[in-house]
């Protein structure tokens, strides 16, 4: 009996539990993701530590777009981003509009990514990462009215690009840590 939810018009009962644990599953990513958006921001003493916000954010939201798409939802992507510039003292729009712009471009490229292995998801994100430091710098230098010198936004789309197989390593482990879960 413990097969036969899976058959067509037997269902099992919603019970608080199951719904609980759907809301868990589903919340998950978001999650997952503003827990790590906030390690970044502890007072660690790191050198350079203020640009770990957008690199990991950014890595995070991909790689979670790519892969759970129906978790990571635009508008959980603009809260993310809101919550991003709040931390990280970014003037308002610059971090949403490159987390939504690079989550529609992973949403828009899942099915191709999902084939591939993660050398060339992870060859893809770079030039992505790349872009979205241009647009944070363009974006800050035209809010701002200055020149901003560009050394920081280069570092930022290295690092997102090299810190995307340490976070994605993890996350893939979770990840079909849940999926194994959703076939019980």
């Amino acid at each position: 009996m413990a097969g036969a939810w899976r058959y067509p018009g037997i269902r099992p009962r919603a019970t608080f539990g199951r719904r609980l644990d759907r809301a868990a599953r589903a919340g998950f990513p978001a999650t997952c993701t503003v827990l790590t958006m906030l390690i970044t921001q502890a007072p660690f003493g790191i050198p350079g530590q203020s640009v770990l916000l957008p690199s990991v954010t950014l890595a995070s939201v991909w790689f979670w777009s790519l892969f759970r798409p129906s978790s990571m939802p635009p508008p959980t992507v603009f809260g993310i981003g809101v919550l991003m510039e709040l931390l990280g003292y970014l003037p308002l729009g610059v971090g949403v509009l490159t987390l939504l712009l690079a989550h529609g471009i992973a949403v828009r490229w899942r099915r191709f990514l999902g084939q591939q292995g993660f050398a060339v998801t992870w060859l893809v994100f770079m030039p992505v990462a790349a872009g979205a430091a241009l647009l944070s710098w363009v974006l800050v230098a035209a809010l701002t009215l200055r020149l901003l010198p560009p050394g920081l936004s280069v570092f930022q789309g290295v690092l997102s690009g090299v810190l995307y197989p340490v976070l994605a390593i993890p996350l893939a482990w979770l990840h079909r840590a849940f999926a194994e879960a959703d076939a019980d």
